[in-house]
């Protein structure tokens, strides 16, 4: 996603929506966020919660990258693209990119990168602990993830 700072700067977020129980597992937000960064950010969840089977994207310059494309062959990651202007192929991180945007982005006015991720580090734990889903019989993210974590294992794909 894009969005601009206060001053007309534009800055853009990187979001990462696990497609089992729609936690956000991280918004990495800075000016530009190019391949390396993408890989980066990547390694960190993997760290925390192990590599997915999957990866669901768009077509973004840093998606289609010869390093993107080694990291997920070298960790055993299957890369798949939705097809150009097919936004509803990728419905989970689609909503979730709405929600973000009317309860964040919209909703305030930055005045610099710092406030943008301060203001998200405080917004993720609500989305992902407080806000019941339908989708997921009025569990949060979190309960989701714990309760069907002892009942099967996670598909383990993200977005």
């Amino acid at each position: 996603m894009s969005d601009a700072l206060y001053c007309g700067r534009r800055f853009r977020t990187f979001n990462v929506v696990d497609d089992f129980n729609r936690e956000a597992l991280a918004i990495e937000i800075d000016l530009n966020l190019p391949a390396a960064r993408v890989i980066r950010t990547l390694d960190r969840l993997a760290a925390w919660r192990g590599y997915p089977k999957q990866i669901r994207m768009d077509n973004g310059p840093e998606f289609i990258s010869i390093a993107l494309a080694e990291w997920a062959e070298e960790n055993k990651v299957h890369l798949e693209f939705i097809k150009p202007g097919k936004p509803t192929q990728n419905s989970y991180v689609e909503r979730f990119n709405r929600t973000y945007r009317n309860e964040v982005l919209d909703y305030y006015v930055f005045r610099s990168l710092r406030e943008v991720r301060d203001i998200t580090d405080n917004w993720l734990p609500q989305y992902n602990d407080e806000r019941r889903h339908e989708s997921l019989g009025n569990l949060t993210p979190s309960e989701y993830r714990l309760v069907k974590t002892n009942e099967q294992t996670s598909k383990n794909v993200w977005h």
